[in-house]
């Protein structure tokens, strides 16, 4: 048996190693070629296929398996390990990416982008490894190594249209931002291995740590990997990136990169011994916080993909606060608060990649046919493109939480969760309760916003000329959003299946001492609850079975949209995406601080005139760069030190050796 998951754990490096030079074959090819665009997705298939195998021969790290090889670099060894816990974060990696690669056959035919296709590729294999390789590493060396490989690897990914000024710019706040995330994880293994005395990513002794070095550590983790995961106010990269990414890299940006940053924070906290309470209430509140201003700046957004990225902002919040739940749980010894805060927090990492991906590349096929992301711009694609649309609703649905699909399994064992916390009374009453609400006020405007995009993308008429008459994806666009699709109804109506891996997970942030309590019986309602799904389900396909042969039979004549009483009415009689959210808008106003210009009237027959508003974000537009333009103001002053004088700068290195022997000498 140890023969077997430790071959199991080879065949997953194996499958990082292949996904990570999937592109390089097609370097030898032309720039044009379609072969070698079709020979990198099938070395991206073959790696996950073989990554898979891994898992399930390494029995999805249950149990714990490693290799340790030595290296010549100065510090570290090559660790690599397979846990649980990784298991359940590699299972996205091998899914994701592979279906986004397929995906791209057609929506990014590199006989169509010459100048980058290549490229893509190369790179789209490369963030896949680099984040498999993250996954496994048990060493803080080769961690930060992996973790610089998916960030830059992502980078020019998001940057691949780089002739966009748009795009550069947020390339450049994307690596920003991630390299001040790297500046804190290299503080925070820097400061493991002066307590642990090695960089091994091993479990500290609680007798090491004092209470200033443990609060360090804490925040260090959550700062460092909170940019990854986009927690608020952290987040300034993300809405740019992803909206100007491939689609296709998109969703794996959002279904699977920012869950790197979730599972880091999970990963350094499984090796601190218990925690405080109050480390709890902060990820938690943190949590809270993320969703509820997540899906605000979402609900004000008019391009798709923004929108989408701002969503995504909101469901890492709702992990984080699974995650603050645990956390509470092992401070206070609470099996329960752990197994339904982690396990939720985990199921909806599973959830989350695939509607979230779902939805991404739905979008993407939108923009394929419109060339625009624009949602004022759009209307009426449910007439002419069906199957897209009703995909859509299915990844609206499961992503606004709502029975039967799988949004609603996750949310609902975190909801369980802080009820029971509630009902214990425990210490943390007032954060757990206005966590409460606030999930729930999460799930309230997020069906308000996925409302909003449905209808004034699919619903009504075209806003705007449309060249040709939309259509449904290419089969190659069409089956990775079905296969999603089925994912998300396989894991809505049968959670369970997923609940043997997350209990193995879980067990890892329980004391030995702590009883064992199966996940399953936490979650009975769920028995009930997957029996009326299917029912629910039976139902639905039925009536829409005998609806399509009614209206078969009848042959009605297709009209036009209600036109509301007016004789004559036009595509501009119509909400769009701003009109129909401007009271929630106005209702948060103090926090997006919405950009509305209004034309002025000032002459007898005016001429034309728009009306329109913009919501940016107001972290990064009110606050980090007004903070650069004013250091890069300030720092213009130290071009006095620059005089161009060799005798200036030999005094500056003699000043500098002179310190430095001083404090050797005698410190301060």
């Amino acid at each position: 048996m140890e023969y077997e998951i430790q071959n199991g754990l080879k065949l997953i490096l194996a499958a990082t190693i292949l996904l990570i030079a999937s592109g390089l074959p097609a370097c030898f090819f032309g720039r044009k070629s379609m072969f070698a665009q079709r020979l990198t997705t099938a070395f991206i298939v073959l790696g996950s296929l073989v990554g898979w195998w891994g898992l399930v021969a390494a029995s999805f790290g249950t149990p714990v398996s490693s290799i340790v090889w030595d290296w010549h670099l100065p510090a570290g060894h090559f660790s690599i390990g397979l846990d649980a816990l990784g298991a359940v974060f590699l299972i996205p990696v091998f899914t994701i990416p592979m279906l986004g690669s397929f995906y791209g056959l057609s929506y990014w035919r590199q006989s169509e982008h010459p100048e980058n296709g290549r490229g893509l590729g190369l790179l789209y294999g490369l963030l896949a490894g680099g984040m498999a390789l993250v996954v496994l590493s048990r060493d803080s060396i080769l961690f930060l190594i992996a973790w610089e490989l998916m960030a830059m690897a992502a980078f020019f990914l998001a940057g691949a249209e780089d002739e966009k000024a748009e795009v550069r710019r947020a390339g450049w706040i994307y690596l920003v931002a991630t390299h001040a995330g790297t500046v804190c994880l290299l503080a925070l293994f820097c400061l493991l291995r002066q307590v642990s005395g090695g960089f091994t990513l091993s479990a500290v002794d609680a007798g090491s740590l004092t209470s200033g070095i443990a609060t360090t550590l804490f925040v260090l983790t959550i700062i460092g990997f909170g940019f990854k995961a986009g927690l608020m106010p952290l987040h300034v990269w993300l809405p740019g990136a992803h909206a100007n990414a491939p689609s296709h890299v998109s969703a794996v940006m959002s279904g699977v990169m920012l869950k790197m940053g979730i599972y880091g924070i999970l990963r350094i906290l499984t090796l601190l011994p218990v925690t405080e309470v109050w480390n709890g209430e902060v990820v938690l509140a943190v949590g809270a916080v993320t969703g509820l201003l997540g899906i605000i700046f979402a609900i004000a957004q008019n391009d798709i993909k923004r929108l989408m990225a701002y969503s995504s902002i909101e469901n890492i919040g709702i992990i984080t606060m699974g995650i603050g739940l645990a956390l509470i749980g092992r401070a206070l010894h609470r099996t329960d608060f752990i197994l339904l805060g982690l396990g939720g927090a985990l199921l909806h990492v599973w959830n989350h990649s695939l509607f979230k991906s779902l939805l991404f590349l739905n979008a993407g096929t939108i923009m394929h046919v419109l060339h625009t992301r624009e949602m004022n711009r759009m209307g009426g694609l449910a007439k002419t493109m069906p199957v897209t649309a009703g995909l859509f609703l299915l990844g609206a649905v499961a992503i606004c939480g709502l029975p039967p699909l799988n949004g609603f399994a996750s949310e609902w064992l975190i909801y369980l969760g802080l009820y029971h916390s509630v009902d214990a009374g425990s210490g943390s009453i007032w954060t757990v309760g206005v966590a409460t609400v606030a999930l729930a006020a999460i799930g309230a405007l997020a069906l308000a916003c996925f409302v909003k995009i449905y209808s004034t993308v699919f619903l009504g008429t075209a806003r705007a000329p449309v060249h040709g008459q939309p259509r449904d994806p290419s089969p190659l666009m069409r089956y990775p959003m079905l296969l999603l699709a089925g994912g998300c109804i396989v894991l809505g109506i049968l959670p369970q299946l997923g609940f043997p891996l997350l209990q193995n997970a879980v067990a890892q942030w329980m004391e030995p001492t702590d009883p064992a309590v199966p996940l399953l019986l936490s979650v009975a309602p769920f028995q009930w609850i997957s029996g009326m799904a299917m029912v629910f389900i039976v139902l639905v396909v039925g009536g829409t079975m005998l609806l399509r042969r009614k209206i078969v039979r009848q042959a009605p004549e297709p009209m036009g949209t209600w036109g509301c009483g007016y004789a004559q009415p036009t595509e501009r009689m119509q909400y769009t995406a701003t009109s129909f959210v401007e009271m929630l808008v106005s209702l948060f106003r103090w926090v997006l601080f919405p950009r509305i210009r209004r034309p002025a009237i000032s002459a007898t027959f005016p001429a034309k005139a728009d009306f329109s508003t913009e919501v940016p974000d107001p972290v990064l537009e009110r606050v980090i760069l007004p903070a650069f333009r004013q250091a890069g103001r300030n720092m213009m002053k130290l071009r006095l030190l620059q005089q161009g004088r060799i005798q200036i700068y030999l005094l500056y290195i003699l000043s500098i050796v002179l310190f430095l022997l001083y404090w050797e000498q005698w410190g301060f």
